[in-house]
């Protein structure tokens, strides 16, 4: 018994680390999600924070994080999707790519992201500092 639970012990952080998530999510902000408790960094893609502001190239202020946070909803929508993850980022997200209806979530439409963590909404633009 003494060993059985040992092993469990030292499988049990591994099983954590990797996951697949599936269910209707939350959009928490631009690139993180919450299904059925869990949050997910969605992977390789960074936006401003929910309440975060962004200056536009006149100095204007604009909310660049209720922007991302709406395409991500509006790309989301009201079904479920399924994320696969194997790694957790330091606030112990999981880091994952998830699919909408088969179709990579990260995959932005309207060019409101380009691989680099550039986000824009017409001539407004929010570049992420690293």
């Amino acid at each position: 018994m003494l060993r059985f639970a040992l092993t469990l012990a030292l499988i049990m952080p591994i099983s954590v680390a990797i996951a697949d998530v599936t269910g209707k999510p939350r959009v928490i902000d631009g690139d993180t999600v919450e299904i059925a408790g869990e949050r997910i960094r969605l992977n390789g893609i960074d936006t401003p924070e929910a309440n975060q502001s962004c200056l536009d190239d006149t100095g204007k202020r604009w909310r660049c994080g209720r922007e991302a946070t709406h395409a991500l909803s509006t790309i989301v929508g009201d079904q479920a999707i399924t994320c696969k993850g194997d790694e957790r980022d330091k606030y112990k997200r999981l880091i994952a790519v998830c699919f909408a209806g088969g179709k990579y979530v990260g995959e932005w439409k309207d060019g409101l992201l380009h691989g680099q963590g550039t986000l824009t909404f017409g001539p407004l633009r929010y570049q992420s500092p690293n």
